[in-house]
């Protein structure tokens, strides 16, 4: 509403009929509720289609038509992508699923259901929570809860120095080098793709631990979203560790639905490319996040057709070298602004091979080693603290109160000493 007053209709109208759609489809008998789910998941879908991939559609079918030498009479229009539309949409879907699935109750309160969907604390970018969880929550009485409170300012605490200190200060380079890849060397363009997965981990993430916290300290429970990503030894851990709200939500609503595993192995793979070619879609109308999402799905594949041989021959530490390899590969499709732009990051990265670390030395010159001295400082100690901070705060790991204190009193002078206070966004608001 800040940026555009009209568009609060979008979540009026979606929350009025998912909530009439959920009472109609629990009193209903036979296709009557099918119907009914057919016109909440349209009208979800209808918005996000148009005010996310309408340009998009348009730009592919004027190209197309462009062959036939026939000119596109539809318009292009300007319009500015709601904050979030990709989250609520998704939520808002799987409870009337859910509901129609008979999993569960449809919600007789307005104002309940409508906090489901527009619960502040992840209404903009998740997690994309299940009504199961969350629903009955907005029910119950919650008291002041000291415990609750602190350990949830703590996650919160966690979430801004993964944001602020980590990824936006990485993001400095990261820009510096992406912007124009034709500029600098090959090394500095694979430090910026190394930095950019730490980056977008850490700017997510943050984000995550700070819905969490920020629910978890008036007494609400949220789902994990993120579990160490990176100490995954293949893409499918990969994906049960990386925006888990995500992943189980197409697991249940799309690749269960098309048959998941249970079908022949030609279908099987199908399934598991549909599923990640709509996942790289929901991120964003660009081919870029398209092949990234293609990337994934054919890892998956690969990994798949190549397990025994893995098993066999390959140590551990290579499943994870590869994996990680593997991930940092796809995030340049993800990062870069176009495919264009991709391809003269690989290309020019790859001149490694023969360059070495020449014209690294002039870049950090420009860009300032000292600056770039302290991204690799700040890089180093968070991967070295990131499994114990996230046990500790998942209580996997008992700690005592002294220590504790000591541990987050130093995230938050490190906050205020290294944290980069500059005009930023968390990357996914844009999705």
């Amino acid at each position: 509403m800040v940026f555009k007053p009209i568009y609060i209709l979008i979540l009026a109208v979606t929350i009025v009929v998912d909530y009439y759609a959920g009472l109609w489809i629990e009193g209903a008998q036979g296709t009557h509720r099918k119907w009914l789910l057919t016109l909440s998941v349209f009208v979800n879908v209808g918005f996000l289609a148009f005010f996310k991939y309408w340009n998009f559609i348009n730009d592919n079918i004027t190209h197309l038509l462009g062959f036939a030498h026939v000119e596109n009479q539809l318009p292009y229009l300007e319009i500015l992508l709601p904050i979030g539309l990709s989250f609520h949409t998704f939520q808002a879907m799987s409870y009337t699923i859910e509901v129609y699935r008979g999993n569960q109750k449809a919600e007789k309160h307005f104002g309940i259901y409508a906090l489901y969907v527009m619960f502040y604390p992840q209404l903009v970018a998740g997690p994309i929570e299940r009504p199961q969880n969350v629903l009955h929550q907005f029910h119950e009485v919650h008291s002041f809860n000291y415990t609750d409170f602190v350990e949830g300012l703590k996650r919160m605490l966690w979430g801004l120095f993964k944001k602020v200190v980590v990824a936006d200060n990485l993001a400095r380079f990261v820009d510096f080098c992406y912007d124009n890849p034709n500029d600098h060397s090959p090394m500095s363009l694979i430090f910026a793709t190394v930095f950019f997965s730490a980056q977008i981990y850490c700017d997510f993430s943050g984000y995550s631990d700070i819905a969490l916290g920020s629910a978890q300290s008036m007494g609400f429970k949220l789902m994990t979203n993120f579990k160490l990503p990176y100490i995954s030894q293949n893409i499918s851990e990969f994906w049960s560790r990386w925006h888990i709200s995500l992943s189980t939500w197409f697991r249940d609503y799309l690749y269960i639905p098309l048959g998941g595993n249970r079908v022949k192995k030609s279908r099987w793979y199908m399934n598991l490319m549909i599923v990640f070619l709509v996942s790289g879609l929901w991120h964003g109308a660009n081919y870029t996040f398209i092949i990234w999402g293609a990337l994934h799905g054919l890892y998956l594949i690969v990994g798949i057709l190549t397990a025994d041989f893995q098993k066999k021959y390959l140590p551990r530490f290579a499943h994870h070298l590869f994996t990680i390899i593997l991930v940092m590969f796809a995030w340049i499709f993800f990062r870069a602004k176009s495919f264009e732009l991709s391809k003269q990051i690989i290309t020019h990265s790859l001149d490694v091979i023969h360059l070495g670390m020449s014209g690294f030395t002039s870049d950090l010159s420009a860009f300032g080693p000292g600056i770039f001295l302290v991204l690799l400082f700040l890089l180093i100690v968070f991967f070295s603290i990131d499994q114990f901070v996230s046990k500790v705060l998942d209580q996997e790991r008992k700690i005592s109160a002294n220590k504790s204190m000591i541990l987050f009193a130093s995230l938050m002078a490190m906050l205020l000493i290294f944290g980069f206070y500059g005009q930023t966004q968390f990357i996914y608001f844009q999705f």
